[in-house]
């Protein structure tokens, strides 16, 4: 295993933020001594504690050591103290600025039940059981990036896409999914926006002039709704257009039984790459030492896969946390009427399972 220099930006951010990046930084070291890299970390602010510390959301001295690093891995933005849609700057435009200046135009959600979790699912454990999807989202374009208006008795914001923009995200997904089960499911309303012509006919042909071998689905955005729900264990890898994703991803969470065990991985044409858990800030619990910080780790672990190519340090971290699921380390949201661990002790399983995988020389001896 490579044993060059990384280095990595940490966005703790807002809310549970500093709490759950804290962990996945834990785990990060854990991984680094297991296999002698040379990992190096650097905070800055972002979101609602960069607006209070100098007025915005995204300071250019953040932008500046992201661009300049090999990974980001960031916690969550936003509260009820900068919630005010008419405030000038909000967190949110730190994220959507971030994105944009990173060049991040896919952002990848996978979505695989642990058995721990399957009971705190709303959704029947007979439906989930062997479900192994991820949902990629196009990023940077359709109606939340287009032109916006606003009169006393009227609104619009513009739904546009062009077809580089959704040829480099279904090639992203198509990449993954040739790599996976081979099958490529894509979203759309082709029967209602010209933007979703526009997006199914450009799959359909990229799809057969790149990738014969991937399978080729499409959906229609509100039947895939329903079937995500009825049949998820028939999916592999999904793609479609930036707000059906903002949606659909928020349904699949209840597929996995809690916010608390989803990654996400936001990817460009480089290897750099913003990390995050998918859950929100959570105000409510900040400070408590009750939040989550699975899903934050598993994003260091898609960090570690994605944009420094250690997937096998990626591998470990992914099963240090199903061994800690497994020995029912769960979390309040996970765990019911049973006892809850709190997040210093979910991290702690997490670490003390990579230590107990021993050195990979000791391994091989």
């Amino acid at each position: 295993m490579s044993t060059a220099s990384h280095r990595i930006v940490v966005l703790p951010g807002d809310g549970i933020g500093p709490e759950v990046t804290a962990a996945a930084v834990a785990v990060l070291e854990a991984v680094s001594a297991h296999f002698g890299l040379a990992l190096a970390f650097e905070e800055h602010a972002i979101g609602g504690a960069a607006i209070d510390a100098g007025g915005e959301a995204l300071p250019a001295a953040t932008l500046a050591a992201c661009q300049a690093a090999d990974a980001v891995l960031l916690g969550a933005v936003g509260g009820p103290k900068w919630s005010d849609p008419k405030a000038r700057v909000r967190p949110e435009q730190g994220l959507l600025a971030l994105r944009r200046g990173l060049g991040l135009y896919a952002n990848l959600r996978p979505v695989k039940p642990h058995p721990a979790a399957l009971g705190a699912s709303p959704i029947k454990p007979h439906l989930l059981a062997g479900v192994d999807l991820v949902v990629v989202r196009e990023l940077t374009g359709g109606i939340y990036f287009g032109d916006k208006t606003r009169s006393a008795d009227a609104a619009s914001d513009l739904c546009s896409y062009s077809v580089a923009e959704i040829e480099r995200v279904v090639r992203s997904a198509a990449r993954l999914a040739r790599a996976r089960r081979g099958r490529l499911v894509s979203v759309d309303k082709a029967n209602v926006l010209e933007t979703s012509r526009l997006w199914r006919e450009t799959t359909s042909r990229l799809m057969a002039e790149e990738f014969p071998d991937v399978a080729l689905e499409h959906q229609l955005v509100d039947s895939m709704a329903m079937h995500l729900i009825a049949r998820p264990r028939d999916y592999d890898v999904i793609v479609t257009e930036n707000m059906f994703g903002d949606i659909l991803t928020d349904e699949a969470s209840m597929l996995a039984g809690s916010l608390g065990l989803l990654p996400s991985a936001s990817l460009g044409d480089g290897r750099n790459g913003v990390y995050e858990p998918i859950h929100g800030s959570a105000p409510d619990i900040a400070g408590r030492g009750i939040a989550n910080p699975y899903a934050a780790i598993l994003s260091a672990a898609m960090l570690l896969r994605h944009s420094l190519g250690l997937a096998e340090a990626a591998d470990l971290v992914e099963g240090a946390v199903a061994q800690a699921l497994d020995r029912g380390v769960l979390t309040a949201e996970l765990a019911g009427d049973g006892r809850a661990a709190g997040t210093l002790e979910a991290t702690a399983a997490v670490v003390a399972a990579i230590v107990a995988a021993g050195s990979p020389a000791a391994a091989g001896r």
